[in-house]
């Protein structure tokens, strides 16, 4: 992998940045999270500027996901169901991201990036849901700066053991996407029940209203 970045950012530069960040985020199957570390520490090693890595990165992962965007609300579902298997996108991994997007939509724009599988649906099924523009892209475009700057940070703050991050997250990686789904189960959960209570007091004060009247 080392290598082959390598060779990609010395013919390419930052443009190469770009190219593979919108190809991993479209759905190719890329160490995305891996590469963007090596980004890290190429700026570590100085063969990189940090400002200059970071813009390619942004750009890179805001164009992905507009593309992927766009594809959805271009051609929807169907040709979604009839390639994906193509590029590891499953039945199974678009069935559970629609169940999640329909109760945590803009959390799962924000922080999906973090998840293999799930960073390379959710503009798909935002676009096939019809959710506005604009707010996906708030919460699309937020989401890839956190993600490409806390990767790239990683690799320059580790150094020569960048590598320890992609192995923690090829051994580690489905614990944390657990970890993940039951954080965004229990804050559902929470947000409904105080929704419910402010519900009640609310109802309650109108009856006292009433009858203070």
């Amino acid at each position: 992998m080392a290598h082959h970045v390598q060779s990609l950012i010395e013919h390419y530069g930052y443009f190469g940045i770009i190219v593979i960040l919108i190809g991993g985020i479209v759905g190719v199957p890329l160490p995305d999270e891996v590469f963007l570390t090596y980004v890290g520490y190429s700026v570590y090693r100085e063969s990189l500027e940090h400002i200059p890595a970071l813009v390619s990165a942004m750009i890179g992962a805001v164009g992905g996901i507009t593309l992927s965007y766009y594809i959805g609300y271009r051609f929807g579902l169907p040709l979604l169901q009839k390639y994906g298997p193509k590029i590891h996108i499953t039945e199974q991994k678009i069935d559970f991201t629609k169940k999640m997007f329909t109760k945590i939509g803009p959390t799962l724009l924000l922080i999906g990036y973090f998840i293999p599988g799930v960073r390379h649906l959710t503009a798909y099924i935002a676009a096939i849901n019809n959710y506005p523009y604009r707010k996906f892209a708030l919460f699309a475009y937020t989401g890839a700066f956190i993600w490409t700057f806390t990767f790239i940070s990683l690799g320059k703050m580790l150094g020569e053991k960048w590598r320890f991050v992609g192995y923690y997250l090829t051994h580690y990686s489905i614990y944390l996407i657990l970890l993940f789904i039951v954080g965004m189960l229990i804050a559902y959960f929470l947000f409904k029940k105080k929704k419910w209570t402010n519900i009640k007091v609310g109802i309650r004060y109108t009856d006292f209203y009433v009858m203070a009247k």
